[in-house]
Formats: C-alpha cells, structure tokens, sequence
C-alpha cells in the first residue's frame, strides 16, 4: 500500500490511478447490469400484457449501446484525479456527445415504435393512410436528428446561431420555391390525421360529386358518378366545403304538394292523418309529422317530414317511392287530384351520431 502511494504516473499516485480505474468500472458495471436486468425482465413480462408500454422500454434497453455507456464511466473515474484539465474537458465533451447519441437513438426507437403501432391500427381502416404515415416518421426523425446535431455542434464550439440562422435564410427561399408542393404535402398529413373522408367514401366538393379512389402525397382522385376521374390539389380540397355522403346516418324527407281549392273541407281534415297511415310502419322509416300547411297561391298546401334510417340510398329512393305511391292511391280513394307541385322531394343530412 506505501508502494502504491510513492509511486507517481504523470505526477499522480498509483494509488489514485487504481481508485479512478475500479470507479469507472464500477460505474460502467453497474450500468451494464441495469441493462441486462431490463432486458431479461422486460423479456418474461412483454408477451404477457396487453401493453405496449414494456414492448417499448425493452426496445429502448435493446438500443443502449456498450461503446455509449462506457464513455460516461470513463469521465467520472476521471473527476476522481481533479488533474489534467485539458483531458477533463475532453472527456466531459465526449461524455455529452456520448449522452445526446444515446438519447437520439432512444428517441428514434420510440418514434418507430409509435409509427409501427399506428401503421397497424390504421391497415384495419384505411390502407392508404397508413401507407402515408410514414412520411410521419421521416418528418419526426428528421427533425430529431437535426436537433441533436446542432447540440452537438454547440458543445463543440461551433456557433449555431450563426448556422441557424443561414440555414432559416436558405429554408425560406426553398420554402418559397416550392410553397405548393408543401402545401399539398401538408395537406395530405392533415388527410391522413385529422381524416375528414377515406378511400372509398363517397364526397361532395362544390359541385363535383363521387368516390375517392386514392389519396396521394400531392392529388386526391375521385371517380364522379358520371365516371371521369376528378383530381383534386390536396391543399386546394381542404379549403373547400367537403360534403361525406358514406357518413349520413340518417335522410331527412319533405313530402309537399297540394290540393285545389274545390277539395271539401272534411277531405281536407283527413289528409294529415292519411299522410301518417302511408309513412308509419315502414321498415327503416320515421315518421316526424304531417299537416295542412295553408292556403297557397294556386293550391290548398300539405306538407309531411320523415326520415329514412339507414345511408343506404337504393332503399332511401325505395321508401320514397312506396310512400309516394301510397299517398296517391289514397288521395285517389278520397276522390281529389294533386294540384301542381309547389316543390320537389329532398334530402338534408344528420351527422353521423359518435359512439
């Protein structure tokens, strides 16, 4: 032991040497040992819940590099010396060098993660959208990675703020460059997130009307009810009012006519309560109300509302028909004629109620 505390290496005991060596050991044992005991942990446990969350720490163990855990090991034996500043203040750049590498690369494992996890939810919906989403990951692993290089830049001396700000000078005239093809990519993203249509719905934009049959990065296409194909500019959709025909959940029907004004005023009584006996009972029908409007300009006027239940529009027109049928047949049974229409049939949407 007096051995070891007379002799000096570089003006330090031997002593002092072995005691920095067995911390840095110890320090990197000890984080060698957490790792193993997360990862054997986490293995037993993964398959047995449900959860992500223990899927994901035995990624992030998986991912913790030897070479990054050794490093820090290293500066802290060597805080024990208090000598060589020069080497002290390397050891310590590299030590944050080290960190922000690891931390990177636990940040980039958990971005994957949550895009794979998404990716999946996402095929039992819409295939395209989680196609599209990994433009996500890259976005988010891009941006991830151009912060940490700045950091890294910065604990080496480099002044970013200069870098920054050329880069932000450049990125505004690439930005500028190339607005409508961002706008669009953007766009896209908001699709795929925010999902106000997905492929195979039918849509209503302005007057076009169809199916959409894909959603790109830049174009959405619709197949029109008269069979072209109609291509929409992503960012120019989303400023447009979108009408989602596939999530109608109900249809909402105005039956309107009119009768003369020679009709007698006991067949007047009986027309609300004929229009009810047409419309109750129907399958997939609701009836609202039914009433004698007033007296028009040419005609007694009648009005009933009810609702067809169900978005299927084959049966919508179906219901429509039967119902109208019915009314004539029973008008015709009371022995009065439909005066001229004063409006058409039409349908307004309800929203589609979230469960």
């Amino acid at each position: 032991m007096r051995w070891l505390e007379s002799t000096t290496f570089l003006g330090i005991g031997l002593f002092d040497w072995l005691f920095a060596g067995v911390t840095a050991l110890a320090v990197f044992a000890v984080l060698l040992l957490l790792k193993r005991v997360a990862v054997r942990f986490l293995s037993r446990i993964a398959g047995k819940t449900a959860t992500g969350a223990d899927d994901l720490v035995l990624e992030l163990a998986g991912r913790t590099r030897t070479l990054l855990l050794l490093v820090p090991s290293v500066f802290v034996g060597f805080l024990t010396l208090s000598a060589f500043p020069e080497v002290e203040g390397f050891l310590r750049g590299a030590t944050v060098l080290a960190v922000l590498l690891q931390v990177a690369l636990w940040a980039s494992v958990a971005i994957n993660f949550w895009v794979a996890r998404e990716k999946r939810r996402r095929l039992e919906q819409d295939v395209t959208s989680a196609t599209l989403i990994g433009i996500l990951r890259f976005v988010l692993n891009v941006v991830l990675w151009s912060i940490i290089l700045l950091l890294a830049l910065d604990n080496l001396g480099v002044n970013v703020t200069t870098l920054v700000a050329g880069l932000g000078v450049g990125g505004i005239a690439v930005a500028l460059a190339i607005q409508n093809i961002l706008g669009d990519l953007l766009a896209s993203l908001s699709i795929i997130l925010d999902k106000p249509f997905v492929v195979g719905d039918s849509i209503g934009v302005d007057d076009f009307s169809g199916k959409v049959e894909n959603i790109g990065l830049k174009t959405t296409r619709v197949r029109s009810v008269g069979g072209e194909q109609i291509v929409f500019a992503n960012g120019e959709l989303l400023k447009s009012r979108i009408r989602n025909w596939s999530r109608l959940a109900e249809r909402r029907v105005v039956l309107a006519f009119g009768l003369p004004y020679s009709t007698p005023a006991a067949v007047v009584e009986k027309i609300p309560t004929l229009l009810r006996n047409a419309i109750e009972g129907r399958d997939r029908v609701r009836f609202e109300r039914a009433h004698f409007k007033g007296l028009g300009p040419n005609s007694l006027d009648f009005e009933a509302v009810y609702w067809i239940t169900t978005a299927d529009y084959e049966l919508f027109m179906d219901r429509q028909q039967e119902i109208g049928l019915a009314v004539l047949r029973d008008l015709e049974g009371e022995g009065v004629e439909v005066a001229a229409p004063n409006r058409v049939t039409f349908a307004e949407i309800r929203p589609q109620p979230k469960g």
